[in-house]
């Protein structure tokens, strides 16, 4: 697989990485281990080079999954991992005091089996700690050799200029996608005005840009989209008219939907990673087989024009969580 680079400061990454949220966390039970570790080592022999997880995710399963199941191929790969949370549980909200992030660094390290964290992000902004004491925490931790590139997630304009004037910002982590271009307003603009690299999270819309989920589809009682206002029942069904443009563009192509809306991602910036997750072997090599897909102008121009004709419908977060993007 190709490689881009975010930032920079050279950090180099397969042209894809991998979201590994859901084999612990967010989307129903987490994934029997030895299955997990299949995945992650088939990524790994496939091309991909950028693996994603945060000490959140579980709390703290994720971590200790990929730090099994990589560590005979550390060297050969970016980890990319996330502080920002209270004893990292998202329930008890955020915590990004200097002395948290140093905590957080020295725990993940420990279970990534590892003696560096490629990409620190944080993975919401904490309004009680000014952007300047996050950066610095960050920047002592990248001096010392325990961090290598600073990250930001979900953060607004402001955040993204006070912390990169402290430390400056390889990557920026945010959802986007076919069915959410929010960032095309403000942030991509702002990530090429300051070299930043844009990672973008649900590149398939939480599963939605796949076709496989529909009005009819039920998730499992601990799977998150049950309390996303865009996934209700009557929303999903309005949102249909997306996946129909998608089927037609992908039969005239020889692809699936989801490769599809990753293309489409990779078309928008050399700058741009996406990280699709999965915790389906198949799914897997569908979605890394978007990385070859090339859509030209005339492709794009044509997905933009029948994009135009559809309004899409509902929130991506509850007010609760909306309420930490942004800052």
């Amino acid at each position: 697989m190709d490689k881009r680079t975010l930032g920079h400061n050279g950090l180099q990454v397969s042209t894809l990485g991998l979201g590994c949220m859901g084999l612990s966390y967010g989307y129903g039970p987490a994934v029997d281990r030895y299955d997990g570790i299949r995945l992650l080592r088939t990524a790994f022999d496939s091309g991909v080079t950028f693996f994603d997880t945060a000490e959140a995710y579980g709390p703290f399963a994720n971590e200790e999954l990929l730090g099994e199941a990589l560590a005979p191929v550390r060297d050969q790969v970016v980890i990319a991992t996330k502080f920002g949370f209270r004893d990292g549980d998202v329930s008890l909200g955020l915590d990004s005091r200097p002395e948290n992030i140093r905590a957080v660094a020295e725990a993940s390290l420990k279970r990534l089996k590892t003696d560096r964290i490629d990409l620190f992000y944080q993975h919401r902004v904490d309004p009680n700690v000014p952007m300047e004491d996050v950066a610095g925490a960050v920047g002592e931790l990248i001096r010392e050799g325990k961090v290598k590139h600073f990250g930001l997630s979900e953060a607004g304009p402001q955040s993204i200029r006070r912390a990169h004037a402290v430390q400056p910002v390889a990557a920026l982590q945010s959802e986007y996608s076919l069915w959410w271009r929010e960032p095309e307003k403000e942030i991509l603009p702002l990530l090429a005005e300051l070299g930043i690299g844009f990672v973008p999270f649900s590149p398939l819309g939480k599963g939605f840009l796949t076709g496989a989920i529909d009005e009819r589809t039920q998730f499992s009682a601990s799977d998150f989209r049950n309390v996303v206002p865009r996934f209700s029942e009557e929303n999903r069904k309005a949102n249909a008219g997306l996946i129909d443009v998608l089927g037609r563009l992908a039969e005239s192509k020889g692809a699936t939907r989801a490769q599809i809306a990753i293309a489409w991602l990779l078309a928008q910036q050399p700058w741009i990673v996406p990280i699709p997750g999965t915790t389906k072997l198949h799914r897997l090599e569908e979605n890394l087989g978007a990385a070859s897909l090339v859509l030209d102008a005339t492709d794009l121009a044509a997905i933009e024009a029948a994009l135009r004709e559809i309004e899409i419908v509902g929130e991506r977060y509850p007010a609760h969580l909306q309420q930490r993007v942004g800052r």
